[in-house]
């Protein structure tokens, strides 16, 4: 039998291979593989006859049939006898050669199957091949390609047969007219010389070790002939490429003789090609072997050729490289690889040819022969060795190429000559300035190309590889150290090369310290002769400190400068060495923990000038330091165009002159800074003016002698002279020089020791400063306030400033208000009005005292110059925000000195006074200013406050009325700094009554606690919080000043900002609660007002006061007033809203509101059923009037926080009863009338909120909740989504459960009374109220809280009695409830299993049911139930329900599915060790459903079967399936479905044979499943099974069946269910 069906199989895969389906295709051909494993011969036979007796299968098919016989015939040739070997050449020859035309792929398949035959059988092959090979006759295409694969992957077996091949061949290649032919002919003498050169280069292994290059001398002498003579001239270029790459090889096996002869026309032949082909891969490829061969015979005739060959190649590698076209790429290395040849056999040509064409000015030509040039120096060392001298010097043009690709050619060059000697040579000295030059190009240049073009990648930037070439070039190679120290010093200071530092240091500290090692106590540099161009101790020491100053460009030059600088300490001065070792490592740690955004610049050159200062004091030589000075001078020029660099270096001048204690020389270069400094520059006037600065700290008198005399010398007066002649720009640079001297006297004034200054300031400083008041230039006005503020400041520093009496303040402060009024108000642009108040502020303190009218309007102008400044757009904090801070904090400077002169309530009132206008300004920012610096300056005045004796505070109630509606105000900010002026207020007062300055009043001090409630922007919060801020100026506030608070308040209600003017009614509110019992008589009229306001506005304010009234009104009339406004329309407009509300202020009037509202809402019926339509299939439900109305009034009641107390006392009643009222209103629809209000409503934004039944009842009962304390479960319930539940009638039951498991869960003491509400409601004659109130009790049971409570038996009595209610969702809840029993107190499972199982099964026998959902109910709770009742219990129900849910498994309905195997699994489970043989059939039954349903397309059920598959395991008593079921169906595991199928059935079939027949009749069930993913699983488990069962247990199959189904399969219009079918297939081999 097992032939037969050997073939059946076979057949069926191969009428399979037609599939559309790739996938299916392949899995097909790869069933037949698995097949071939296992019965190759077979297989092979059958292929064979397929393909045999279907002639006309298409040839793509024929293909797939011909790749399995190659995989199975490689796989198996050692088992294959010759017969079927015979017939698979036959076979694969004929499929071969069938066609005339060519068919690739198909040919090329039954080329490969002869191929793979041929490894083993070439014998045989050659014989077939050469049947088809005959003289004479020209064969088939593939043939000869076969034979040249044949060649190549059976080189020993193969060559023996090349002389008779060749013999027949040779003839034919005249006879081949086509290109193709030609073509695989070519390929042929291709792959044949690459045969015969591998089997002479291995005569020790083959078999044939006598065989000579000669022996195919002549036939390759022949074919040699035709190819090139004949084929090479031809138009296709294919062919012409082919016989290039043929002759490539061919060349080594000519005769010498031939090969020296054809030379000549060889290669100019192939020369030529580079002119027809773009790809010229092979061109080159091929050329370079004929250049082997003819250099390995000594061909003479290689020397006449050289010139074109040179230039052919040279044209080559002056193509340019396209990154992307690995062609071009792989052409150029080739093309390498013949330079090389070249060069290593004639290097004096070569470079004759090479070099000269470094002269031309062509990029692509220069780049390609710097390519050249750098490969045969790698490659061909030795042969370059004596012409270095020439290299270098052919390099001189190239150094000067600006082009950027040309640049990197020449770094590469550079690179290589410096690891083979070249740079020791003459010349090499140029070559290391080059790329050092190349280091110095600046960043932002790198990718540009001069001369336009495309951008270069950054990573071949000319600078990065000049780094890392001089980096390497210093590191790694051992020979250049002397060649590069100390030469890399002289690069050190030209500042063209300042972009190069970095690298620089670096390498010159490598090299510093490998010479240290060798020789520790010798000088790194030599001052001698041969060094004459190396800079001096002092200019390297100059540059790399002035470098260091700007630390991170250049790629963190500033670490490798004072690294360099640490190292050659001992050059510098020998006394620096141990003192730099601490402070430089110092220096490098700081620059680590910063970056170049979070360095401060300042802080940098200070610890510099501290580093240089201590350094000059550890050397302590003046002629040392002169000579330091005059080297920093000296290099000051070089730093034009570097400002903050020359910035720096002006302070190390100052600093080095400072310690220098020769006068002549600090007044020489003192005079030569001032004649040649560039005063157009701004930073360098600035710093011109720190050196003078720092200078005068040692030398105040040269100092100021030395300005002095600049002013009187000659040079100027020439200079103002010269500036004179050009009339348009004279007045400007005078003001230049002018304001760097004036910035030279403030600096001097700054810097140098207080107690000289003070007798020099009006004399020597101030007098030179008053001459240029007069000035219109900006430049110099700000240098003029910045020195007067630096003089001032200065005086004020002085410990002798209190008896400085300044003549001529008043005139300075004046001059300094004329540049303050002179700046634009809406702007800040430069920082003169800054320096000028700053000026202002310390003349303020000096004597004599300013006259009051000129302190006003120094006030006034101040405030108008810096509060109207219009503020930066949102997100822009750049210098603009920067400057005006600083503004804004010197005027606050300026108003504290003027405050300190007068600190009286007169005094700050007249500060309020001046402020007031911009506290109230209508423009926010300038609100915030303006409380600023009113906080400001309360806080200073509390901070100085001295009280002799008990005066009042005649003015609080004013300045609390003005500051304190400010909390409210729409900027925060403002409302922060509003808080702080009330809290200093307080305290002002508390100081006048005589308390002691550190005294902390604890009212007071809750002002400071309430200040984050002002942040938030939530206006409850925010006028919460006001009322907090205005009980506590009540509890403070006295007496005699409320009615001025008061008054100042009301005026506050008209404020502009609705905020303020809010906030002003919640402080006149909270003002007449707690201190109006005096104004108790005016309450009345009060309460009218706000009535007619809130008819005329609807301001909340008004609104707030209304509410006030009416509460007011409502304590004397409850009834009434409830009853009028529950009469009201629906929806009630936003102000009854707001009046019920005030009817919940105090809890007696709220009970008895909320009672009366309960009463009106339960009574009535709660709709009434209508027929919109007289057809329509169900009446609609519309809400009655009453009740509704009551509900709405409810909750805006109930949303008042006072009504809490009044909740709480009637909890049980309102919870129930809105619970109810929410049944009733689900879908329940408004009257027609309100429909239309509402809509009309709804457009005009008229009501408060929309009047939707249900909504409503839902708000309302959300309101009990709140009030009545139970916020924890309106949070859980909203977490979880409940409420939006609660109004849906698809999702009502899910909301009412989430209800009670919150209650139980938070408010379980409240259940009790909440249960006796509902309990009674088994009997009402709504079924809406029957499911919710039944809802609400299952889910209490979820809860242990009903058996801590005692509840539990009434609560299962109660639903027991329920569960013949004829409505299916109540009996449905009653299972789910009975069902919870097994969560909420599963201790009490057992004593009620028999009643709970009982109402299990009489669920799962629900008949009355159409849906199911009561069983699916039951299945549920059974699920929960069985792992807690007694064993006894369950035996006598577990086969009735493993049974009765049996047909659950394979629902259409994902619920049932995934809740009836997870019960299954939990039935499983309950009868670990004790499964009797009747449950065991009933395990054994479902384990196919459930493995396939492992595949189940949901995934909820692909979990239960995971569970219930684990739970099977150990009833099947086999640990070792039981531990696959484990090991892979973990929950949250990823899940391989074949592996793990594998496994399982693997040892099914080792411990289970007899179940084969069974499990595989199971399976074929659901290969008509209506899932695909289970349809193709089962043939899946089917071919699983197959594969792991012995062959004997065969008889449990019925074959033809299986088989049939799996045929049947393959048509199944999912492709993975074909695929799957396909590979069972493959599998049932077994049974062959």
């Amino acid at each position: 039998m097992s032939e037969p069906y050997m073939k059946k199989l076979s057949t069926i895969l191969l009428d399979s291979v037609t599939d559309k389906d790739p996938l299916v295709q392949e899995q097909v051909c790869s069933s037949l593989c698995a097949l071939g494993e296992s019965q190759p011969e077979e297989t092979l036979s059958a292929c064979e006859e397929h393909l045999r007796q279907h002639e006309k299968l298409a040839h793509p098919y024929r293909t797939m049939i011909l790749r399995a016989m190659e995989t199975i015939v490689s796989n198996h040739i050692s088992e294959l006898d010759k017969d079927m070997v015979r017939a698979i050449i036959l076979l694969a020859s004929s499929e071969m050669t069938k066609a005339k035309d060519l068919v690739s792929d198909w040919q090329q398949a039954a080329s490969s199957v002869l191929v793979a035959v041929g490894k083993r059988f070439v014998g045989m092959v050659m014989e077939e091949l050469l049947g088809k090979f005959q003289p004479g006759v020209l064969p088939h295409y593939f043939v000869v390609q076969t034979l040249a694969n044949l060649s190549v992957f059976n080189v020993f077996g193969m060559v023996p047969f090349l002389t008779s091949v060749l013999s027949t061949m040779l003839p034919m290649l005249g006879m081949a007219k086509h290109d193709s032919m030609r073509v695989v002919f070519c390929c042929a003498l291709q792959r044949f010389s690459e045969s015969t050169l591998e089997y002479l280069a291995n005569l020790d292994q083959a078999p044939d070790p006598t065989v000579r290059k000669d022996t195919f001398a002549s036939d390759i002498s022949s074919a040699y002939d035709t190819l090139f003579h004949h084929w090479l001239q031809s138009r296709e270029a294919k062919l012409r490429l082919a016989v290039v790459e043929a002759l490539g090889p061919m060349s080594h096996l000519l005769p010498s003789e031939k090969l020296e002869e054809q030379l000549p026309k060889l290669l100019p032949g192939v020369l030529a090609l580079y002119r027809k082909h773009a790809e010229t891969s092979h061109v080159s490829k091929s050329l370079g072997q004929i250049l082997e061969a003819a250099v390995s015979v000594g061909s003479r005739t290689l020397e006449v050729q050289l010139d074109s060959l040179l230039a052919a190649l040279h044209a080559q590698i002056c193509v340019p490289v396209e990154t992307s076209s690995p062609l071009v790429t792989s052409n150029q290395k080739e093309v390498l690889r013949c330079f090389t040849v070249l060069a290593c056999c004639s290097p004096q040509r070569l470079l004759a040819f090479l070099l000269p064409k470094l002269d031309t000015s062509n990029e692509r030509t220069r780049v390609g022969t710097l390519q050249v040039l750098r490969h045969i120096i790698n490659s061909a060392a030795a042969q370059m060795e004596v012409k270095k001298p020439f290299i270098l010097s052919s390099m001189r043009l190239p150094l000067l190429d600006p082009n950027s690709k040309v640049k990197r050619a020449v770094v590469q060059v550079i690179s290589a000559m410096a690891h083979h000697g070249y740079l020791e040579q003459p010349g090499g000295e140029a070559m290391l300035e080059y790329i050092v030059q190349q280091c110095a190009l600046p960043p932002e240049a790198q990718h540009q190309k001069p001369g336009g073009g495309e951008e270069e990648p950054p990573a071949d930037s000319v600078r990065d590889i000049s780094v890392s070439t001089l980096y390497l070039v210093s590191t790694t190679v051992d020979r250049m150290s002397d060649v590069l120290w100390p030469h890399l010093l002289q690069f050190l200071t030209p500042m063209r090369f300042t972009g190069a530092l970095t690298p620089l240091c670096r390498s010159l500290v490598h090299l510093a310290q490998k010479r240290q090692e060798a020789a520790a106590d010798a000088p790194l540099i030599q001052y001698d002769g041969n060094n004459v161009t190396l800079p001096s101790p002092y200019a390297i020491a100059t540059r790399l400190l002035t470098v260091s100053s700007s630390p991170y460009l250049g790629g963190s030059r500033g670490a490798a400068s004072l690294c360099l600088l640490n190292v050659l300490h001992r050059d510098i001065h020998p006394l620096l060495g141990q003192r730099w070792a601490t402070t430089i490592a110092l220096l490098l740690e700081y620059l680590e923990e910063h970056t170049e955004k979070t360095l401060s610049q300042k802080e940098w050159e200070e610890k510099l000038l501290v580093f240089l200062r201590d350094s000059l004091a550890v050397v302590s030589d003046n002629t040392w330091t002169c000579q330091l000075s005059l080297e920093m001078c000296k290099q000051l020029p070089c730093y034009n165009g570097m400002p903050q660099e020359k910035n720096f270096l002006y302070k190390c001048v100052g600093t080095t002159l400072g310690a220098a204690s020769s006068k002549d020389v600090v007044r020489k270069l003192l005079q030569e800074l001032l004649e040649t400094a560039r005063y157009q520059e701004e930073a360098e006037r600035e710093g011109l003016a720190c050196c003078f600065g720092i200078c005068a700290i040692s030398h105040l008198d040269d100092t100021l002698a030395q300005l002095e005399d600049f002013v009187r010398s000659d040079v100027f007066r020439k200079s103002i002279g010269i500036f004179n002649i050009f009339k348009d720009r004279s007045d400007n640079d005078i003001d230049k020089v002018k304001g760097t001297l004036i910035l030279c006297y403030g600096h001097v004034a700054a810097q140098a020791p207080r107690e000289l200054v003070l007798a020099r300031a009006e004399s020597d400083i101030l007098r030179n400063m008053f001459q240029c008041f007069s000035t219109k230039d900006p430049g110099l006005q700000l240098c003029l306030v910045q020195s007067v503020c630096m003089v001032c400041q200065a005086i004020c520093s002085s410990a002798q400033a209190g008896s400085f009496h300044f003549a001529r303040k008043a005139e300075l402060v004046a001059q300094m208000m004329d540049f303050i009024k002179a700046e634009p108000p809406d702007s800040l642009r430069t920082p003169i009005r800054k320096k000028a108040m700053l000026a202002c502020t310390h003349l303020v303190s000096l004597e004599p005292e300013l006259d009051e009218q000129v302190q006003a309007d120094l006030i006034h102008s101040c405030l108008h110059s810096v509060m109207a400044v219009l503020p930066e757009p949102e997100g822009q904090d750049g210098p603009q925000e920067s400057l005006y801070l600083d503004t804004m904090h010197a005027l606050e400077d300026l108003l504290r000195s003027i405050l300190r002169r007068n600190m009286t309530p007169q005094g700050l009132q007249l500060m309020v006074e001046h402020l007031s206008p911009w506290i109230k300004s209508p423009r926010g920012y300038e609100r915030v200013r303006a409380l600023g610096l009113s906080a400001c300056l309360l806080q200073f005045f509390l901070e100085h406050l001295h009280v002799s004796a008990l005066v009042p505070f005649h003015n609080l109630g004013l300045l609390v009325g003005l500051f304190s509606p400010r909390c409210a105000d729409l900027w925060p900010a403002t409302r922060q700094e509003a808080v702080s002026c009330v809290y200093s207020l307080l305290y002002l007062q508390l100081g006048y009554e005589g308390f002691s300055r550190d005294y902390r009043d604890d009212v007071a001090e809750r002002l400071l606690t309430l200040k984050d409630g002002l942040v938030h922007p939530d206006p409850a919060i925010l006028f919460h919080t006001c009322h907090s801020i205005a009980q506590i100026i009540a509890k403070r506030l006295p007496p005699d000043q409320l009615i001025n608070l008061l008054l100042t308040l009301f005026e506050s209600l008209g404020d502009p900002d609705k905020n303020c003017s809010r906030a002003a009614t919640v402080m006149i509110n909270c003002l007449l609660k707690e201190r109006g019992g005096m104004l108790l008589e005016k309450v009345p009229e009060i309460m009218s007002v706000l009535r007619s306001k809130l008819q005329e506005t609807r301001e909340e304010h008004v609104l707030q006061s209304a509410q006030h009234s009416v509460y007011v009104l409502a304590s004397q009339h409850c009834v009434a007033v409830a009853t009028s406004l529950l009469g009201s329309p629906l929806p009630f407009d936003s102000h009854t809203c707001s009046l019920w509300r005030a009817l919940a202020v105090e809890p007696g009037l709220s009970a008895q509101v909320l009672g009366l509202l309960l009463e009106r809402m339960s009574r009535d019926v709660p709709f009434k059923e209508s027929r919109a339509f007289l057809l329509s299939s169900s009446p609609d439900r519309v809400a009655t009037l009453l009740p509704l109305a009551a509900t709405c009034a409810l909750h805006e009641v109930m949303s008042a926080p006072a009504s809490g107390p009044a909740v709480t006392e009637l909890y049980p009643q309102l919870f129930a009863g809105l619970l109810l009222r929410v049944s009733c209103t689900v879908g329940v629809q408004l009257p027609r009338n309100l429909q239309a209000k509402e809509r009309r409503a709804g457009s005009s934004a008229l009501a408060s909120r929309t009047l939707d039944p249900c909504s409503t009842a839902v708000d309302a009962l959300r309101a009990v909740l709140l009030r009545g304390g139970s916020e924890d479960v309106v949070q859980r319930v909203e977490l979880e989504g409940g409420w939006e539940l609660l109004s849906t009638s698809a999702g009502h039951e899910d909301g009412v459960a989430r209800l009670a498991s919150a209650m139980a869960k938070f408010a379980g003491p409240r259940l009790p009374l909440v249960m006796k509400a509902l309990l009674g409601t088994h009997s009402s004659v709504y079924e809406a109220q029957r499911v919710t109130s039944t809802a609400f009790l299952a889910e209490l049971l979820t809860s242990n809280v009903v058996n801590d409570l005692m509840l539990l038996e009434s609560l299962l009595d109660n639903l027991a009695a329920r569960q013949k209610d004829p409505c299916a969702s109540v009996r449905r809840l009653v299972l789910r409830g009975l069902a919870n029993l097994a969560s909420g107190s599963p201790d009490k499972v057992r004593a009620h299993g028999p009643q709970l199982l009982t109402a299990m099964i009489s669920g799962l026998d629900d008949g009355d049911d159409p849906h199911s959902l009561v069983a699916l109910e039951a299945m549920a709770g059974l699920v929960k139930l069985l792992g807690l009742v007694e064993p006894e219990d369950l035996r006598a129900v577990l086969l009735h329900t493993a049974v009765r849910i049996r047909p659950f498994f394979d629902s259409e309905k994902m619920e049932f599915r995934s809740v009836s195997i997870r019960l299954f699994g939990h039935l499983n489970k309950a009868c670990h060790g004790a499964c009797e043989d009747v449950f065991l059939e009933q395990v054994v039954g479902g384990l196919v459903p459930l493995l396939l349903h492992l595949q189940d397309p949901q995934a909820s059920v692909a979990a239960a079967c995971r569970f219930a598959l684990r739970m099977c395991g150990p009833n099947l008593e086999c640990e070792e399936l039981a531990a696959v079921f484990q090991k892979h169906l973990q929950d949250g595991r990823g899940l391989h479905f074949g592996e793990f199928l594998n496994a399982a059935c693997k040892h099914l079939m080792c411990y289970f044979p007899d179940l084969l027949g069974r499990l595989v009749s199971t399976s074929l069930f659901y290969f008509k499943s209506s899932w695909e993913d289970v349809r193709a699983a089962a043939p899946m488990l089917t071919g699983f099974l197959v594969l792991h069962v012995e062959p004997q247990q065969q008889s449990q199959v019925d074959l033809e069946q299986l088989t049939a189904a799996l045929q049947l399969l393959l048509k199944d219009p999912a492709p993975k269910v074909r695929v799957k079918a396909a590979e069972t297939l493959g599998r049932l081999v077994k049974f062959a």
